[in-house]
């Protein structure tokens, strides 16, 4: 029997790569700071469901198409210094896409499990062609001590699970 290692969900990291040419969009987006959720790794098939005429116990059931589920990242807002406004790349993103600037920026994405050195990845998953869905502020609640969370939904043209052979 051998020692199996269990994957952790904390040791993880995001790169969004910008897959469409020109634009002022950086070439790397929301990478500095890291996030500290991601969700949404999953495919879904929509699977079709036939009654036979004459078949009373079974149906006949075929592949659909995929449905793809958006990536959310969610991350604490930020600041260089004390004295520095926040990073807002994630709001531009959607904001130039909002307001019609072309060409619409799409970033191709990895999200990677790390092994303990955090230098290897043990699992990648890979999206195409993502677009900002929804970009959410943080809550804001003077009676907690909270850091400032904002959240970013990504929709995408594929999802690839690859591991390292």
């Amino acid at each position: 029997m051998t020692d199996d290692y269990l994957l952790p969900a904390f040791r993880y990291n995001v790169v969004l790569s910008r897959a469409t040419a020109g634009g002022t969009d950086p070439e790397v987006l929301g990478t500095v700071g890291g996030f500290a959720e991601c969700a949404g790794l999953e495919l879904e098939a929509d699977v079709k469901e036939y009654l036979e005429g004459g078949r009373n116990d079974g149906v006949v059931r075929r592949v659909g198409r995929v449905k793809l589920t958006p990536i959310v990242l969610k991350r604490g807002m930020f600041a260089a210094d004390n004295h520095s406004p926040a990073n807002i790349d994630l709001w531009n993103w959607m904001t130039r896409m909002v307001s019609g600037t072309l060409p619409v920026a799409r970033y191709d994405g990895r999200i990677q499990i790390l092994d303990p050195t955090g230098h290897t990845a043990l699992a990648t998953w890979t999206f195409d062609r993502g677009l900002p869905q929804k970009v959410s502020g943080p809550s804001l609640n003077a009676r907690t001590g909270e850091i400032a969370i904002e959240e970013l939904h990504i929709v995408h043209e594929g999802l690839r699970m690859e591991v390292p052979q």
